[in-house]
C-alpha cells in the first residue's frame, strides 16, 4: 500500500484504499477490522507487582548492605541486623513508589485518542468507536474534534488543525486538499490530518489511510517502547565504587585473618569474630540508605521549587547535566500568541503586554482614540475575527484560534475594550472564512449609524494584491508596494508571523460580500507582527545555565526563522545557523556530530530527529536533559539522562516518559533543579568523604593493634556500637546541607569522572592516620595513667565518636572554610544528631547496665576535656591541610 499519502491526489487515494466518497459498507468495514485489527496501540503486558518491587534491590550497594545484615546476624547482633534490613526495605519501598508508574507512557498515549469518530458507512453518517475505524473509512471532521486516525483530506472548508503535540508548531496548521511534495516535512503536509491532533476551525471529509501503530502517532508509541532508559551517573559510579571497595575489604580481611592465624595472635574463633567485626566496620553499610535519603531530601526540595521528581537518582543527574535540549513552544516561550509590532504607512509601533492580558501600551502613541489609522486597524483586528477573549480566575485565555486571539488583545490595547461592546456596535452581515487557498478572511460589518465596511486580514502578499491605496494620518494615498514588501520581509526576518489588515467602505445597501472581485480596491491600514513571546524568566535561566557551563540547544518543530528569533531573544549562543530536519537527514553521522558543536538551533524536527540528537550528544559523553511538553517529545524524554516535561501544557504521555515534571511550566525552574542537583551530589560526596575515612581509621586501629600483638584499643562490640549509632545518623545530617557558594559557577562534572578522586584518596589516608593517632594516643595515655582496661577502652570509644563529630563539622564545607560562625552554627538536623549521639554515649558510659553490656567504665571530667581537645585538634589539622591544598594546588575533594 502507498505510504506518501500527502503526495497523492484524492481520487488516487480512494482507489488505493479501495473506497469511495460514500464510504465503506458495514460488511466491508467489519471484514477489514477483523483482518487488520482495531485502531489502537497494542497493550504491553504489565510487569507484576512483585517483579517491580524486587527490581528495587538490584543495586550493588544494596547487595553489600544485605551482606552486612547477614554478617551481623552471624555475630548475633540482632538489633544491628534489624536496623540495616529496615533501611534496605525502606529504600525498596521508596523506589517502588517513585518508579511505579514508569511503564504507563503508552497508556497515556492511548488516552489521548478520540473515543468516537463520525464516519460515512453506506452513505449514512454514523458515530462509531474510534477503535473500530479501518483504512478506507470516510471520516467527517468538525471544530473541536480529535482526529481519530491518519486521514487524507478529500474536501475541506476553512480547516485548521492544532498539531502542536506532533510537530511543536504553536499555531494551528491550515489544511487543503491539493497534493504536496513527497519530501514535505510532517508539519507542512497540508493535505493530511493526523491521529491525536484536533480541529480548531472549519470542516472536512477525509479517508482513513492508516490506523493504530501504522499512524504517525502510533509510530511514536512504538518508538517509546523501543527506547531503553539509561542508568544514571550516580548509579554507575556507586556500583563501580561499591564493587571495588567490597573486594578490597574482603581481600584485606582474609589476608589479615590468614596472617594472624599463622602467628597465632589469639584463638581462631575469637580472631574470626574480630575479622567479621572489622569487615562490618570497614564497609560503609549506611551509605546506600544515606544516599537514598539524600536524594529523597533533594526531591522534597525540588517539590518546593515547582518540580516533581519521578525517579530518585534523576535529581542528582540533573546536577551533572552538560547539555539541555529544550523545546521552544511552551518551554522557552509562553505558548500564547501576542502582537508585538504594528507598522502603518507613517509610523512603526511596539506593543507591550503579557500573553492574552488585554492590558498593554502602544509605543509612540499617547491616545489611540485620536490616531485614526490605529483606531481603524484595531476595528479590523476585532471584527474580522472569530476568537473570544475570556477571563478565567487570575488568567486570560482565548476561545478559538490563538492568532485571532492575539488580534483581539491588540484591539483591546488600542481601545476597543471590552471587545464585545465593539462587536455589538458593528454587526456582522457576511463572512468569508479564512482558507489556505486564498489566504485571507473577510467580513462585512455595519455600524449603528449604518456605515458599512469590508474588513480583511490575511497573508501580506495576498492582501497587498487586493489593495490599491493605503491609509495615512492625513488622507488616503496610492499604495507604496515596495515599502510594504520591505516592511513585511523585515518583520519576517525577526521571526514574526506577519498579517496585513485592510478595509473598504461600501454602499449602505450592501448585504453580501459577493465574489472575490468585490474585494478589490482595498485600503491597506497596516501590518501586524505576531509572536509567541519568550518567557522573561527563560532569558535569565539560559544565561545562568551558560554561566554554569551548561549548553542549551533548541530542538523544535517550528519554522526556522521563528526558532532563530526566539533563540536570539533568550540569549542562546550559536544562532547564526539553523538546521532543519531535512538538513539533518542529509548529514552523515560524522557530519551530524560536527554540526552539534556549532549549531544550537534545530527546526522542523520530527521525533526521530530529536531522538537522534539526544543519542549523538550522549555518544560525545554529554549528560543530556531533554525538555518538552508534547507527545512528539516522549521518546527523546525517555532516552535522555533526564527528561523534563512541562506539567501544565505537557501531555500525559510526555509526563510519564519524563523523570522530572515542572508544575509551573517555567524554564527557570530548570535552573533551580540544576542547582539542587549539584547540591545533592555535593552532599553525597560529603557523605562518602566523611564515612569512608572514619570507617577506615577505626578499622586501622584494630589492624595495627593485631599486627603489633597489642591489646585491642576498642572491642568488636564497641566498634559495632560506634558503627550503629554514627554510620547513618551523623552521615544523614549531610543530606540537609545547604547549597555551596558558587555551585553554579563551576562547570558540570564529566560523565567519566570517578566517584573517588585522587584528592579524596589522599583525604582518606590523612584522616585515617589522624584517627589512628588520636585513638592510640588516648589509649596509651590511659594505660600510662594506670587506668583499667575497661576505662581505657571507654576513653577510646568516646574519642572515636568525638573524632567523627568534629570530622563531620569539617566535611560540611569542602569548598570553603569550616572556621566561621556560620559554618559552626550548622543546621538543625546536625545539632539534633550530635545531641542524640552525645546522650547515647553518656548512657553507655555511665549507665551500669550498658557499662556491663559494652564493657565500659565512667569517665572523669578532666579526661572528658582531653577527648574534646583531641577532636578540636583534628578539626584544626584537617582545616589547615585543606586551605594549603586548595590555595596552593587548587586540589578539591
Amino acid at each position: 500500500m502507498l505510504s506518501n499519502w500527502h503526495a497523492e491526489d484524492p481520487a488516487a487515494t480512494l482507489r488505493a484504499v479501495n473506497s469511495s466518497k460514500i464510504g465503506l459498507s458495514e460488511a466491508e468495514a467489519a471484514l477489514r477490522l477483523a483482518k487488520n485489527g482495531p485502531n489502537a496501540l497494542p497493550e504491553p503486558p504489565p510487569p507484576s507487582t512483585l517483579k517491580r518491587f524486587l527490581r528495587q534491590f538490584h543495586n550493588v550497594l544494596i547487595y553489600v548492605l544485605l551482606g552486612a545484615t547477614v554478617i551481623t546476624l552471624l555475630l548475633h547482633h540482632y538489633v544491628d541486623a534489624v536496623v540495616i534490613f529496615a533501611v534496605v526495605l525502606i529504600n525498596a519501598i521508596i523506589g517502588y513508589v517513585q518508579e511505579g508508574k514508569a511503564e504507563s507512557a503508552l497508556a497515556s498515549l492511548r488516552h489521548m485518542l478520540a473515543p468516537t469518530a463520525v464516519v460515512l458507512r453506506d452513505g449514512n453518517r454514523i458515530e462509531v468507536p474510534a477503535d473500530n475505524l479501518v483504512v478506507g473509512d470516510i471520516v467527517l471532521l468538525e471544530p473541536g474534534a480529535r482526529i481519530p486516525a491518519d486521514v487524507r483530506l478529500l474536501s475541506c472548508h476553512n480547516l485548521q488543525v492544532q498539531e502542536a503535540v506532533l510537530t511543536g508548531e504553536s499555531e494551528a496548521a491550515s489544511k487543503q486538499t491539493k497534493p504536496v511534495a513527497k519530501n514535505t516535512p510532517l508539519g507542512s503536509r497540508a493535505s493530511m490530518a493526523y491521529l491525536g491532533t484536533w480541529v480548531t476551525t472549519g470542516q472536512a471529509q477525509g479517508v482513513v489511510v492508516a490506523t493504530g501503530t501504522a499512524t504517525e502517532f502510533g509510530e511514536i508509541g512504538v518508538m517509546l517502547t523501543e527506547v531503553t532508559r539509561l542508568t544514571t551517573p550516580l548509579v554507575v559510579q556507586t556500583a563501580r565504587f561499591s564493587k571495588w571497595l567490597t573486594l578490597i575489604i574482603l581481600a584485606l580481611t582474609l589476608l589479615l585473618l590468614t596472617y594472624a592465624s599463622l602467628l597465632q595472635l589469639m584463638p581462631f574463633a575469637e580472631l574470626f569474630m574480630v575479622m567479621v567485626s572489622l569487615a562490618v566496620a570497614a564497609i560503609p553499610e549506611g551509605l546506600p540508605a544515606v544516599m537514598t535519603i539524600t536524594l529523597a531530601v533533594g526531591v522534597q526540595a525540588m517539590a518546593r521549587r515547582n518540580a516533581i521528581v519521578r525517579h530518585l537518582p534523576s535529581i542528582e543527574t540533573l546536577g551533572a547535566v552538560s547539555v539541555i535540549c529544550t523545546d521552544k513552544t511552551g518551554t522557552l516561550t509562553r505558548n500564547e500568541m501576542m502582537v508585538t509590532a504594528v507598522v502603518t504607512a507613517d509610523e512603526k509601533f511596539d506593543v507591550s503586554g503579557e500573553g492574552y492580558n488585554p492590558v498593554g501600551e502602544i509605543s509612540n502613541c499617547n491616545a489611540t482614540e485620536n490616531h485614526p489609522v490605529l483606531w481603524q486597524l484595531g476595528r479590523v483586528a476585532l471584527l474580522c475575527n472569530d476568537a473570544e477573549l475570556q477571563h478565567k480566575e487570575h488568567d486570560w485565555a482565548v476561545s478559538g484560534d490563538p492568532m485571532e486571539g492575539a488580534l483581539v488583545v491588540l484591539a483591546a490595547k488600542i481601545g476597543w475594550s471590552p471587545p464585545e461592546h465593539g462587536r455589538q456596535q458593528w454587526r456582522r452581515d457576511d463572512l468569508r472564512p479564512f482558507d489556505a487557498e486564498y489566504r485571507y478572511m473577510a467580513t462585512l460589518n455595519h455600524s449603528q449609524d449604518n456605515q458599512r465596511f469590508i474588513h480583511v486580514k490575511g497573508a501580506p502578499e495576498q492582501v497587498l494584491s487586493m489593495c490599491t491605496h493605503q491609509q495615512t494620518l492625513s488622507d488616503i494615498h496610492p499604495l507604496n508596494l515596495n515599502y510594504w514588501q520591505q516592511q513585511a520581509d523585515c518583520m519576517a526576518q525577526q521571526g514574526l508571523r506577519v498579517l496585513a489588515l485592510a478595509q473598504r467602505s461600501v454602499e449602505p445597501e450592501t448585504e453580501l460580500l459577493g465574489s472575490s472581485d468585490g474585494l478589490e480596491n482595498l485600503v491597506l491600514l497596516g501590518l501586524v507582527g505576531i509572536v509567541d513571546p519568550p518567557r522573561a524568566e527563560a532569558v535569565r535561566a539560559v544565561k545562568e545555565c551558560q554561566q554554569a557551563g551548561i549548553g542549551v540547544k533548541m530542538i523544535t518543530g517550528d519554522h526556522p526563522g521563528t526558532a532563530r528569533a526566539i533563540a536570539q531573544q533568550v540569549g542562546m549562543i550559536n544562532t547564526n545557523q539553523v538546521l532543519t530536519g531535512a538538513d539533518l537527514d542529509q548529514l552523515t553521522d560524522e557530519q551530524f556530530n560536527a554540526a552539534l558543536a556549532t549549531t544550537d538551533v534545530f527546526a522542523r524536527t520530527s521525533p526521530a530527529h530529536k531522538l537522534r540528537l539526544v543519542k549523538a550528544l550522549q555518544a560525545q559523553q554529554h549528560i543530556v536533559a531533554m525538555t518538552g511538553d508534547g507527545v512528539n517529545d516522549a521518546p527523546a524524554l525517555k532516552r535522555a539522562d533526564v527528561g523534563i516535561v512541562m506539567g501544565i501544557r505537557g501531555s500525559e504521555a510526555a509526563k510519564q516518559a519524563a523523570d522530572v515534571v515542572l508544575t509551573d511550566d517555567n524554564f527557570a525552574s530548570i535552573v533551580a533543579a540544576v542547582r539542587q542537583g549539584r547540591t545533592v551530589y555535593d552532599n553525597l560526596k560529603k557523605v562518602i568523604s566523611w564515612d569512608i575515612p572514619t570507617s577506615v581509621g577505626e578499622s586501622m586501629t584494630i589492624i595495627v593493634a593485631l599486627l603489633m600483638s597489642m591489646a585491642l584499643p576498642i572491642t568488636p562490640v564497641q566498634l559495632l556500637w560506634v558503627n550503629l549509632v554514627t554510620a547513618i545518623t551523623l552521615g544523614l545530617t549531610l543530606a540537609f546541607e545547604p547549597t555551596e557558594v558558587y555551585s553554579m559557577q563551576r562547570p558540570p562534572r564529566l560523565r567519566s569522572e570517578p566517584l573517588i578522586r585522587a584528592s579524596l584518596v589522599w583525604h582518606i589516608v590523612l584522616v585515617s592516620v589522624l584517627f589512628m593517632v588520636g585513638i592510640f594516643g588516648i589509649f596509651q595515655y590511659a594505660l600510662g595513667q594506670g587506668y583499667s582496661l575497661e576505662l581505657a577502652r571507654s576513653l577510646t570509644l568516646n574519642t572515636a565518636v568525638i573524632l567523627e563529630i568534629f570530622h563531620l563539622f569539617f566535611i560540611r564545607n569542602i569548598y570553603g572554610t569550616s572556621l566561621t560562625l556560620r559554618s559552626l552554627r550548622g543546621t538543625r538536623p546536625l545539632w539534633t544528631a550530635v545531641i542524640l549521639i552525645l546522650l547515647a554515649q553518656a548512657a553507655v558510659t555511665y549507665v551500669p547496665a550498658l557499662q556491663k553490656l559494652l564493657g565500659t567504665a565512667a569517665i572523669g571530667w578532666r579526661d572528658g576535656l582531653l577527648i574534646l581537645a583531641i577532636g578540636v585538634a583534628l578539626l584544626l589539622a584537617v582545616e589547615a591541610e585543606k586551605q594549603v591544598r586548595i590555595r596552593l594546588f587548587n586540589w578539591r575533594l
